[in-house]
């Protein structure tokens, strides 16, 4: 549109190289992104090592600082372009004003001149040539006054296309804060696991490989269950179902918690979409963390400690089976280690092999493909 190239124009006409010098940094680093995803999705198809996984979290690390650098780039692009604009809407909005007056003054002096019948004119008139004059006067005041009307509507159309145009910015702006603040946090993440990683494996390559191994025995021990579990009934939401434990220790289990997920047609799911509103303490992040947008109980009571969250998490390298996501939620309470059903169902109950541990599960089959599980309990 004419009017954002205008605006353009004129956000940048007293930095005439901003503008590309931006544009090709930005290029620059999105290379570089492309380059290193590459390599990190080159590095995922090679036999898994710790050397490999090393590799694959620097390059993610790398990514993401990236990101961040074009994002604060960005957002400081945009500061200024807010900058220009409100300078902008006050010059025009002191134009509007003046122009606003303007026609509010000499619109009824044209309408007295414009309904004066013509005999008036002539009678007044020296003679016909001074009347020829007088209509010729009245005309060019009415396109005087027709082009003052013109002008007022364009201030008037231009200083609202500006207005919405930094709106927009600071929409944009506020969307690129938090994808800032999100990347931040990755970033936090990504270097914290790493730091975990070279502190459980002790940078040993036999120990990295031990600890996969557990971590694939523990999905081995829920797709067990699955075939063989015994079911023990009909249970309601908010019925008691299991204790709290730390079965599967130590092979696949480090100490005493509620490891909790959901699957919905085999595949795993966030159970935040499933489990109601709560404040947990966020023990993998810090602080305090409201979690939950669905219907269901919470299996513990509060105050619930999340010790680990679903996805990409400093312990999830683990997981090379699922792609380094960590499938569920793991947690404990500080009040109680009775279990609740978080939804209606029937319960199901196992006992699998895990490593040289026995690991106790218990599921739940909701209907509807959505089954929830509930490992290391008593």
């Amino acid at each position: 549109m004419k009017w954002l190239l205008a605006c353009i124009i004129v956000l940048f006409a007293g930095a005439p190289f901003l503008p590309r010098i931006f544009v090709v940094r930005a290029n620059e680093i999105d290379d570089k992104i492309n380059e290193l995803t590459t390599k990190v999705r080159d590095l995922q198809n090679q036999e898994n090592s710790l050397s490999q996984q090393i590799k694959i979290i620097d390059s993610s690390t790398t990514i993401t600082t990236l990101k961040i650098t074009n994002t604060k780039a960005a957002i400081a692009r945009l500061s200024a372009e807010i900058g220009e604009l409100a300078i902008e809407i006050d010059r025009l909005e002191i134009q509007l004003t003046r122009r606003s007056e303007l026609v509010l003054k000499r619109i009824p002096e044209t309408y007295k001149k414009q309904v004066a019948p013509q005999f008036g004119l002539l009678f007044f008139s020296k003679d016909f040539s001074d009347f020829i004059r007088h209509i010729k006067y009245i005309t060019a005041v009415q396109k005087d006054d027709a082009q003052l009307l013109f002008q007022l509507k364009a201030t008037q159309q231009n200083f609202a296309q500006r207005k919405t145009l930094r709106e927009d910015k600071k929409l944009q702006q506020v969307k690129l804060q938090t994808q800032l603040e999100q990347q931040q946090v990755e970033l936090a993440r990504q270097k914290k696991s790493k730091q975990v990683l070279l502190d459980q494996t002790r940078n040993d390559e036999s120990v990295y490989q031990k600890l996969l191994a557990q971590a694939l025995a523990e999905k081995q021990a829920i797709e067990g269950a699955l075939i063989s579990g015994v079911k023990i009934g009909h249970v309601n939401r908010g019925d008691p179902i299991a204790l709290v434990g730390n079965t599967g220790y130590p092979n696949c289990s480090t100490g005493a918690h509620l490891h909790f997920e959901i699957r919905k047609n085999g595949s795993w799911v966030d159970p935040t979409g499933y489990l109601s509103h709560r404040d947990v303490i966020d023990q993998q992040d810090g602080g305090r963390r409201s979690i939950g947008g669905g219907a269901w109980n919470w299996p513990l009571e509060d105050p619930i400690v999340l010790t680990q969250h679903y996805g990409r998490t400093p312990y999830s390298w683990r997981y090379a089976y699922s792609g380094g996501i960590h499938t569920g939620f793991d947690m404990v309470s500080n009040s109680s280690i009775v279990i609740r059903a978080p939804e209606g169902g029937d319960l199901f109950s196992s006992a699998q092999n895990c490593g040289s541990s026995i690991i106790k599960i218990k599921y739940i089959d909701h209907g509807g493909g959505v089954i929830s599980f509930f490992l290391h309990v008593q």
